[in-house]
């Protein structure tokens, strides 16, 4: 087996609140919120579970948890204790992505400083390459990619994120892009449209732009 660089892997989940929650009391209501972020931070004390709404971006979710765990095992523990909470009977499991972080088989050479490492916005999709891509030699890759490193460097303010599936999930790569103002992210994508290895997705849907906050006002702003 090549001796490969691998990280934690990753789980992100998406969820949408069920209108039967909202139907519930106002005191049962509380209860469920308060037990589901004692549940988010509980698990959190061992593996960090961060939180983000996706109220006023998504039509099919309102919830996104971004999980990193050197074991699998964790995201089945979280995901148990959440199918058992209150709120976890009126949720519905809108998306899933699971993936690894590691190194990336393509030299970058670095790339500019960033400007910070906590950002208000992270922007999730999910990409494929066609199977031509990898038709194509690694040097031949190497060329197209160093366009893509190239463009990335006049973006110090958004930091690009990728993860990778293969093998896993549904998906090859998990992106996220972590930003403070989401039009810098849609004017890096516009300009990686213009490079030759966009040729070579063959898909990048669905896109989920997040915003970070803490548990508790994410589930204030689904109830």
């Amino acid at each position: 087996m090549p001796d490969i660089e691998y990280d934690n892997f990753l789980k992100i989940t998406l969820f949408k609140l069920n209108s039967s929650f909202r139907r519930l009391d106002a005191d049962e209501r509380a209860r469920g919120k308060t037990e589901f972020a004692e549940l988010i931070g509980k698990h959190s004390a061992e593996n960090d579970v961060r939180t983000y709404s996706t109220v006023g971006t998504r039509s099919d979710a309102e919830l996104m948890l971004v999980q990193d765990s050197p074991s699998i095992d964790t995201f089945h523990e979280l995901s148990k204790d959440i199918n058992q909470s209150l709120i976890g009977g009126h949720l519905d499991q809108a998306y899933s992505y699971l993936s690894i972080r590691r190194k990336s088989r393509y030299k970058h050479g670095g790339g500019a400083p960033k400007v910070k490492e906590d950002y208000k916005y992270m922007v999730i999709y999910p990409m494929t390459k066609t199977r031509p891509w990898y038709e194509k030699t690694m040097q031949e890759r190497q060329d197209m990619m160093n366009d893509h490193f190239r463009i990335g460097k006049n973006y110090p303010m958004v930091k690009i994120n990728t993860s990778y599936a293969f093998g896993m999930d549904d998906t090859e790569f998990v992106l996220s892009f972590e930003m403070d103002d989401p039009s810098d992210f849609v004017s890096l994508v516009m300009d990686l449209r213009e490079v030759p290895a966009s040729r070579y997705t063959a898909t990048e849907i669905p896109i989920f732009t997040t915003i970070k906050m803490p548990i508790t006002e994410a589930l204030d702003a689904m109830v």
